[in-house]
């Protein structure tokens, strides 16, 4: 199945959704434990009717949803399709989506030599050390965010080699960045923006604020 864009994502018109890291994500107000275990009940059905099944997170305020095609490792019009029937769900539930409410975090790692760095973080992260998929540490559990390995040069300490990777929706980015600007940050460097910029706290220590957007 062909895998799709971010740019073909945006031009699919998902509203209730956005793309971060790992897929497309929605987030629906419940204000209730019960109304949220009946809208994952009919959004079940739905997706064994679909033969494709998001991962949820169901919380007393809310209930969360994260699309991927896991066979592919990648966006299809699985995702799309089952978006848009979640999303009418929702709808005829009066369940409100939350789209800036989403924020995804990963792991960043400088190292100059990631075959020597993987196996221990895979292990000490999730337990196993074969947890490695190319330059990513990953918990198929979803007990910790991912860990990906930044290729770079040798270097001594104590120069930052982690730094956090931020996902938030494309229309939601600009926002953040101001929030952490006006809290004492700097921006670095925004000539990647809008797919990254790299902010600093007041002592140097650098972040990333990431979109799906010229991916």
């Amino acid at each position: 199945m062909d895998t799709l864009t971010s740019t073909q994502i945006l031009e699919a018109g998902l509203d209730d959704w956005r793309q971060l890291a790992q897929g497309i994500h929605a987030r629906f107000r419940t204000g209730s434990f019960t109304k949220g275990l009946r809208f994952l009940t009919a959004v079940t059905e739905a997706a064994e009717a679909a033969n494709h099944h998001p991962d949820v997170t169901l919380t007393y305020p809310h209930v969360d949803l994260l699309l991927i095609s896991h066979d592919v490792g990648a966006l299809t019009s699985r995702d799309v399709d089952l978006a848009r029937t979640i999303s009418s769900i929702a709808a005829e539930q009066g369940l409100k989506p939350q789209p800036g409410a989403l924020a995804e975090v990963e792991l960043a790692l400088d190292t100059a030599v990631p075959d020597a760095a993987g196996p221990f973080w895979a292990a000490l992260l999730t337990g196993d050390a074969g947890n490695v998929r190319g330059d990513d540490v990953v918990d198929p559990s979803g007990r910790v965010p991912l860990l990906w390995f930044q290729g770079t040069d040798s270097h001594e300490t104590p120069r930052q080699r982690f730094h956090l990777d931020v996902w938030v929706p494309h229309d939601v980015a600009g926002e953040r960045i101001a929030a952490a600007v006006a809290a004492g940050g700097i921006v670095v460097d925004d000539s990647q923006a809008p797919s990254f910029t790299v902010l600093a706290d007041g002592e140097g220590n650098r972040a990333c604020v990431c979109t799906a957007l010229e991916r």
